[in-house]
């Protein structure tokens, strides 16, 4: 495994492997790694020749007031962790690589950006589709792998490869849990231990309502109610909203197309995320319009 630090190193190191016609898999994170992201590891692995994972904690997607300056950081593991897992390279750049002094351009993301997390963290996907779009074009992979913990950054960057004609495979991996069913998280450490007793109540209340959606429920007052049920023991609800999983907007009664019910809630002062898909039956879905 290689690490690497510079754009001119990286592409100097992928220059072979494109000449020999391989496959380049590519796994984005700000580091502090865990299940999750190994999993991502896993699918590019198992649909690539070579995988690449970039650790590098991006600026511009942090907020005024976020957790920038202490979001956690242990690069010797990670590197340690992406050896094991049998990464070919690691790209860690420092800010001023990926920013240098005269950097002013930007990609702004459109509809999807503005609900759910785009509307309590303005600019946040602003910063995630400006350092995707930058990664993409440095690393230029066949395939890149995000985790469906993180829907509606799914949705944003798969629309600006989209947009932006970008020839890459957008490849969505199901969330990785705790065996208590905590989505993980690199932001899990913030919690103490009664903090993340407290903290299951997020994905009990979306279990619950998945599994009230799996019997038949299709209103969606009903299923946010049921989900909400749970929630008493955050300290603070965010949002909790059911949309449709193409658009992003908020679902209608009956529910007709697959769906995401998400969550952010602060527990102590960590704010954590959430969702569960909900897609229909096959024979409900196919006299469906539309999904």
């Amino acid at each position: 495994m290689e690490t690497i630090t510079t754009v001119a190193q990286l592409r100097h190191a992928l220059a072979q492997t494109r000449k020999a016609g391989k496959r380049v898999g590519f796994v984005p994170t700000m580091g502090y790694l865990h299940d999750g992201h190994l999993a991502l590891v896993e699918a590019s692995r198992a649909r690539s020749d070579l995988t690449v994972v970039s650790i590098f904690v991006n600026p511009t997607q942090f907020g005024a007031n976020e957790d920038l300056s202490n979001y956690p950081r242990d690069f010797l593991r990670d590197e340690a962790l992406c050896r094991y897992a049998g990464v070919a390279i690691v790209f860690a750049p420092e800010a001023q690589e990926v920013y240098p002094a005269t950097f002013e351009t930007f990609v702004e993301p459109g509809e999807l950006a503005k609900p759910l997390c785009g509307a309590f963290r303005l600019g946040h996907f602003r910063g995630v589709a400006t350092v995707v779009c930058k990664l993409f074009n440095i690393v230029q992979p066949d395939l890149a792998f995000f985790g469906l913990k993180d829907f509606q950054q799914c949705a944003v960057v798969r629309r600006m490869s989209v947009d932006l004609n970008l020839p890459i495979e957008i490849v969505a991996v199901p969330t990785v849990r705790e065996p208590d069913g905590l989505a993980m998280s690199s932001r899990n450490r913030y919690l103490s231990g009664e903090e993340r007793r407290r903290a299951l109540a997020i994905s009990h209340g979306l279990f619950d309502a998945a599994d009230k959606f799996r019997s038949g429920e299709r209103d969606v007052e009903n299923l946010i109610a049921i989900a909400k049920e749970q929630l008493n023991t955050v300290d603070r609800l965010q949002y909790l909203e059911l949309v449709d999983g193409h658009t992003l907007k908020p679902a209608e009664s009956p529910v007709r197309r697959t769906a995401a019910l998400c969550v952010a809630a602060y527990v102590g002062s960590t704010r954590l995320i959430d969702n569960v898909m909900l897609s229909l039956p096959a024979l409900e879905r196919d006299r469906s319009p539309g999904d």
